[in-house]
This record gives C-alpha cells, structure tokens and sequence, in this order.
C-alpha cells in the first residue's frame, strides 16, 4: 500500500545552466523529508533527453557523462491530461514500462528552455502538480526586456535600458548603436535578454567595447538589453516565498562581487576558479558558494523598502513558490532598483530562508505544498464548455462560415 508521496525532482535541461541545475537539484533532495516524501531524480541532458536512477544524486557521477547514462534509464511523461505516470523509453519485452507514478514535480532547472515557460508549459499538459511559477510568470520573469516593462507600468523601480533584436543588429548595426548612445550614456551593461547566471553579460565604456559586448550577447538570445550601468554599485537580493496573493519576503544579502558586475564565478565558485580569497580550488555549491553578507547591512529604512518591494514585485508577475528578487543600490543617491526576478533561484535561496529561520527541509514543504493548492484552486475553475456548437445549427450549411452568427 502507497504510503508516501512520489516527488519528481526535475533538473538539467537544454540550458547554458544544467550544471548549475544538477547543484540546486541535489540540494534540494537532500533536504526533502524522506519519511514523508519518496524521491524520483529525473535528469535532462543538454541534449534533451529525460533520465532516472539514483546515480544521478551524486554530483561526483556528473564527471563522466556517458558512464552516468548508462547507469541510468532514459525515461519520457506523455502529454496526455491525467497521465501521471513516467515511462522507459526502452519498452521491456515483458513486464509494465513504467518507471513510476509521480504524484508532484519539483522544477530545479535553471534558465532557457526551463525556466522560462517551456518546462512549465509541458507539465500543465499532464495535469501533474508542480510547485514555482506558472507559463506566464515563468516567462515574463525570465525575459527581462518584458519584466522590465511589467513592473515600471506597475510603478515599481526599474533602471534605464534600451533593447534590440539580433536581426536589427544585423541589418541596422550603426543605428542601433547610435540610438543606445543617445538613450544612455557610457558606461553601460549588455545583458542576453533571456540568460541567466551573468553568462553572456559584459561591462561596457565605450563604443568598441559595446560592439562586441553585443557580439557576444547574441550568441546566447535573439534578444538584448543594454542598461545604465550603476558605477557607485550596492547588489542586495530578498527571496520571496508564497503564491501570488499571499507571500512574505526573506532577510537581504549583499553578495560580493570581484569586479564592476557579479560574474558567473562570483555566484558558483566564491569568487572564482581558485575560491576567492581563500584560496585553494574547491568544489562549487552552486549559489551556495557565494561569498555574501547575511542579513546585509542596510540602514533599516531600505531594508524595509526592498522587502516590500520584493513582495510587490513577485505578485505583480503573478509567481507562486519560491523566487529571488535582485536589487541594485545606487550609493550615488541612495536610490534602489530592481535589478531582475529569478523565478527558480540557484539552490532554491534557502540560504536566506535559514537566515529567516525557515530550514531547507521546511522550504521544500513550503514549496510541495504551494503546488498542490494551486492544483486544487484551478480545479474550480472552468475549461471547456459542456455544450457542442457543433449540434446546433450553423446557418451555412456545412462549412458553416457565412451564415454563423458570432
């Protein structure tokens, strides 16, 4: 008799971020209450291949990739409403093929193609529960020209950018240029309008430099923003935890940076490749090895104003589960702006809710128990009409297009 309820903990993906997701993914089964929880890993590869077995908890199997797959059993969920099951791709000559009965997902992926929508609009055609944001918050979240566009309609404070396609940049390069030169002065920042983990991001002084920030850039997105960049720079994130009606924010941290923007190896190697100051290679725990301040030191004023404003930045993009909210403080003037939203933050921010006073093994709770509310509350509402339109009379005989009345 079933006892316990079946977590699918999906991580990996087609993402400039799958290691990053493998990190965050392992974490978060390691705090998951297993006398109450049963665990399915369920890993992509970044050829978008689905595996499961329990080598893929162990980060030290990742060093050999081929070793890991074949360790494992390459699996597939079927986008049929109500079908929970996961099953083998490799179907037995007898016996069932499937793996397991999921009761609930847990998306641990990070950035394009997983965080942006894509992986959540998969699941909601299964019917399946999962905790995070849904398709429209995923995607507003992850696409940061149009955050940015949300949240200044909602008065919330974002910083001057300008924004262009690749193809404009291909067909138009010197107007663009021109238009961002008028738009914002040096120095600014080039930013992949839909990457995360300050992969394809530049600091930029000058006219050359932004040439090839942007050349850079578009390698990773068809879309980019350029930013004033904020030279008198305070960086201070705020996660926030609930759903988009009811949800509190975590303490602050100012995580340390090496440079004039917090770089790839700032977030995952603590400084970089060597471990910062320290010294001595180590391995990374994900957003876990960044070196930070918790709780930031802050006068108590913007503190409360940066919490708050998390809170309203994660209703105002409707999010559910758990997100970080990034800030940046201009020490110039002392005026604070949203930076951007992680809507599946490196290692699930549980850093600052311990800092909070809510434990790992409580926010993975938090998180299951958001995504089977959302299921219920959606059951409630309506989907499809019981009545068939094709029963009644269409006026236009069979194609029924002139005579149909709207």
């Amino acid at each position: 008799m079933k006892t316990k309820i079946n977590v699918g903990v999906i991580f990996g993906g087609r993402s400039v971020e799958n290691e990053i997701s493998v990190l965050t993914a392992i974490q978060a089964m390691e705090a998951i209450n297993t006398s109450k929880y049963d665990i399915t890993p369920i890993y992509i590869s970044k050829e978008g291949l689905w595996y499961t077995g329990d080598a893929l908890r162990d980060s030290r199997n990742y060093k050999n990739m081929e070793q890991l797959y074949s360790s494992c059993e390459q699996v597939y969920l079927r986008p049929i409403y109500g079908d929970n099951k996961l099953y083998k791709v490799r179907k037995p000559m007898f016996g069932s093929d499937v793996v397991t009965t999921l009761d609930v997902i847990l998306p641990a992926l990070h950035g394009t193609n997983c965080e942006d929508g894509s992986f959540q609009g998969t699941i909601e055609m299964t019917g399946i529960p999962y905790a995070g944001c849904n398709v429209l918050a995923s995607a507003n979240g992850m696409d940061k020209i149009t955050m940015k566009m949300v949240l200044a309609a909602c008065g919330i404070p974002v910083i001057d950018y300008a924004w262009f396609s690749d193809k404009e940049w291909f067909d138009r390069e010197q107007q663009t240029i021109e238009r961002i030169e008028k738009q914002l002065a040096y120095p600014v920042i080039v930013k992949p309008a839909d990457s995360g983990s300050s992969v394809g991001i530049s600091a930029v002084h000058n006219r050359e430099e932004l040439k090839a920030a942007i050349e850079n850039a578009i390698t990773y997105s068809k879309r980019i923003i350029v930013e004033h960049l904020v030279e008198q720079l305070k960086e201070i994130n705020c996660s926030v935890l609930g759903n988009y009606y009811e949800c509190e924010a975590s303490v602050c941290e100012a995580p340390i940076r090496s440079g004039e923007i917090l770089s790839y190896q700032d977030k995952y190697l603590g400084g970089g490749a060597k471990g910062g100051a320290k010294g001595g290679v180590k391995e990374s725990r994900g957003m876990h090895s960044t070196v930070r301040e918790i709780p930031a030191q802050l006068p108590e004023e913007q503190t409360n104003f940066i919490r708050t404003t998390a809170v309203e930045t994660f209703k105002a993009l409707n999010c559910d589960g758990v997100a970080r909210i990034d800030f940046m403080i201009d020490e110039k003037d002392n005026k604070i702006y949203v930076n951007e939203i992680n809507t599946i933050p490196g290692s699930l921010s549980f850093y600052l809710w311990e800092a909070t006073g809510i434990s790992f093994g409580q926010l993975t709770e938090r998180l299951l128990e958001i995504a089977f509310s959302r299921k219920r509350d959606s059951s409630f509402k309506t989907t499809s009409y019981k009545e068939n339109i094709f029963n009644y009379s269409m006026g236009g005989g069979a194609k029924g297009a002139k005579g149909a009345k709207r």
